[in-house]
C-alpha cells in the first residue's frame, strides 16, 4: 500500500500512538490503514457417504482437487460464504452442518475454515472456477492431487472421525513449511 485511499497522500509505515504494531499511516489526513488476514470459508459437501470435490481451473494450484472454498465477502457470514462457493465451484446446494476445521495460517494472513455439509440433492457440476466436479469416496479420494494442505488435513480428519462416529471441531496454526501449498482463491 502506497496511498492512502481516503485522501492520495503518500503512506508511511510506523506505530501509531495506542498500538503495538506498524500500520500504513496517512499524516496527511490521519487516516490508519488496518490489514487484517483473509478469511477463507469453504464446506464438506457429502451426499451419501462420498464427498464432493472439486478439480482447480484457476491457480493457485490449476488442475488439482480441492474442497469448494474461496474468499469470504463483505456482508456474508461464515455459512452463507461456504454455501455460495459450494453454488459457485461446483453448481450444488448445501446445508451448512457445523463448523469443523479452523486453520490459522499467519505467513500468508489467512484463515481457513471448513464446515461440515449435507448436499440438499446430488445435482453438480463444474462451475466458472472449476475444471469437473466428482462425488468420491474415501478410497477414490486423489490424496496426492490434492491442492492444498488444509483440504488434506481437514479431509483426513473428517474420514477418521466418520469412522469414529464422533466429529469434533478442530482449531490448529499450520507453520510455513506445512502449509506452502495453502494460499487459496
Amino acid at each position: 500500500m502506497k496511498f492512502c485511499s481516503e485522501c492520495g497522500a503518500p503512506l508511511v509505515v510506523k506505530i501509531p500512538p495506542g498500538e503495538d504494531r506498524e500500520r500504513h499511516v496517512c499524516e496527511t489526513c490521519g487516516t490508519i490503514h488496518y490489514q487484517n488476514p483473509k478469511i477463507i470459508a469453504g464446506c464438506i459437501p457429502e451426499w451419501e457417504g462420498k464427498i464432493l470435490l472439486c478439480r482447480r481451473a484457476i491457480e493457485p494450484r490449476k488442475g488439482l482437487w480441492t474442497l469448494p472454498a474461496g474468499f469470504m465477502e463483505l456482508g456474508e457470514t461464515l455459512e452463507q460464504a461456504a454455501a455460495r462457493e459450494t453454488r459457485e465451484e461446483a453448481l450444488a446446494e448445501v446445508e451448512i452442518l457445523e463448523l469443523y476445521t479452523v486453520f490459522s495460517l499467519p505467513h500468508v494472513n489467512q484463515v481457513h475454515l471448513f464446515f461440515r455439509a449435507r448436499m440438499t440433492r446430488p445435482c453438480f457440476a463444474p462451475g466458472e472456477e472449476s475444471l469437473e466436479t466428482r462425488l468420491l469416496s474415501e478410497s477414490e479420494i486423489p490424496w496426492s492431487d490434492l491442492a492444498f494442505s488444509t483440504v488434506r488435513r481437514t479431509l483426513a480428519y473428517f474420514f477418521s472421525d466418520r469412522r469414529e462416529r464422533r466429529f469434533r471441531l478442530r482449531s490448529e496454526q499450520l507453520p510455513p513449511a506445512f502449509s506452502a501449498q495453502s494460499a487459496t482463491g
